[in-house]
């Protein structure tokens, strides 16, 4: 079976409670419930991972290697920031989405920039919690027709 890693980085365990007003009302139990009843219509496997830290972080993508297929990556701040992330993704030579609940576009400055978006296959943001409905069927998609 294809197996995706829906991997989430910090402060996202408190989604539902932090900054309702960029982030919404779901929390991530809501969002991990609704991404297994997507890839189960689709067939897929998924494992649905957070972690605060960036060296856990980067430790489940090198875990990720020969064991899934894709990764979806909400990397939260460490978007902006990490180098090690990228690499990371490098390293490991999954196809990978980058995904953010809010339109970071449309956000800080420094928000505008994306280290993991220079690894990825694409990147989802602004739709909140369909974000991550968007981008398993992306990934579904992209693994079919790479076979």
């Amino acid at each position: 079976m294809v197996s995706i890693l829906i991997l989430n980085g910090p402060n996202l365990n408190l989604l539902g409670q932090r900054q309702p007003e960029i982030y919404g009302t779901t929390t991530l139990s809501d969002i991990e419930a609704a991404c297994r009843k997507k890839a189960s219509e689709l067939g897929l496997g998924i494992d649905f991972r957070q972690d605060n830290s960036e060296g856990a972080l980067i430790d489940i993508i090198h875990d990720a290697r020969g064991r899934h297929d894709g990764l979806i990556l909400n990397a939260g701040a460490y978007t902006h920031s990490s180098i090690a992330l990228m690499d990371a993704i490098s390293s490991v030579e999954l196809p990978t989405i980058e995904l953010h609940l809010s339109n970071v576009h449309a956000r800080e400055e420094f928000r505008h920039v994306s280290y993991i978006a220079r690894v990825a296959l694409g990147v989802i943001c602004g739709f909140g919690p369909a974000g991550y409905d968007l981008a398993i069927e992306a990934m579904a998609r992209h693994l079919e027709a790479a076979g």
